[in-house]
């Protein structure tokens, strides 16, 4: 099997590629400097040179508060891009994963989301995203639409990474505590992916760490088991204005994962303890 993976310089896609050259699966890597993701042409005419038998759909428009500024570029990387790579995929008749977010839903209320409740996204990126969802069903049979949130990796800026980086130099942190939801470790999703892709089993999941925590339980489990003395004050998201509105529910039910046969991934404070042992 030939798997193409697309923003290989990214947390995810570096982790997906690590997995895939694992085991010995032949992988094709995909960076902006391979093809640009606002260049229609371009995406297709690379992804029909290499044939893959399979896209791993990483690459996107990340910045959220940006979003807000620029609707129209991240539609056009998160939505745009995303149909070419589904119609180009159908055209080869190849899989497809997409990777999305918790942010294709409205963040309220206090249940976990499953895979087929109501979307609404409530900022730009969002909706960029859930573009992106649409267009991968109306295209393609073949596909996997992976939804994740709260990420960090070994390859990129993340949360934890920052927490780290602040402890140095603060005593104390302030931290929303009315947003839960639950970490992401890109190293224990990417294998889920790749044994994915190798399936028929096609449809929405939702893939995070086990548990749910706030941002500030987050960052106090960081602190602790790093060692650090930096105390978290936790605080309401009113009192940390951002330019794009954030979920309060990111909670994500993983009965899809279940149900199809699918090892549900560690705990998220696990995943942070094996992060950590990686970066340090």
């Amino acid at each position: 099997m030939k798997i193409l993976v697309t923003g290989i310089t990214g947390q995810l896609g570096f982790d997906v590629m690590a997995e895939l050259q694992r085991r010995n699966i032949e992988a094709v890597g995909a960076a902006r400097r391979d093809f640009d993701l606002t260049d229609d042409a371009a995406i297709e005419n690379f992804i029909k040179f290499h044939k893959p038998d399979a896209v791993i759909h990483c690459a996107a428009y990340t910045a959220v508060d940006k979003a807000e500024d620029e609707a129209e570029t991240a539609l056009q990387i998160n939505g745009r891009a995303t149909e070419v790579i589904a119609q180009t995929c159908k055209d080869i008749d190849a899989k497809m994963i997409y990777i999305s977010t918790d942010y294709v839903f409205p963040g309220t209320g206090d249940m976990p989301y499953e895979v087929d409740d109501p979307k609404d996204p409530p900022n730009a990126y969002g909706r960029s995203k859930l573009a992106g969802e649409e267009a991968v069903i109306k295209n393609l049979d073949k596909y996997f639409i992976v939804r994740i949130s709260w990420v960090f990796g070994v390859n990129g800026k993340n949360f934890v990474k920052t927490m780290l980086r602040l402890s140095e130099t603060k005593d104390k942190l302030t931290v929303v505590n009315d947003q839960i939801g639950s970490p992401t470790y890109t190293a224990d999703v990417a294998p889920l992916l790749v044994d994915m892709v190798q399936t028929d089993k096609y449809g929405i999941y939702h893939a995070t760490n086990e548990g749910f925590c706030s941002w500030a339980e987050f960052a106090a489990e960081i602190f602790r088991q790093a060692g650090a003395k930096t105390e978290v004050i936790p605080v309401p998201s009113t009192e940390y204005p951002t330019k794009a509105i954030r979920p309060k529910n990111s909670r994500l039910s993983k009965q899809k994962l279940d149900s199809a046969g699918f090892k549900r991934l560690p705990d998220w404070k696990d995943a942070v303890k094996r992060f950590l042992s990686v970066i340090r």
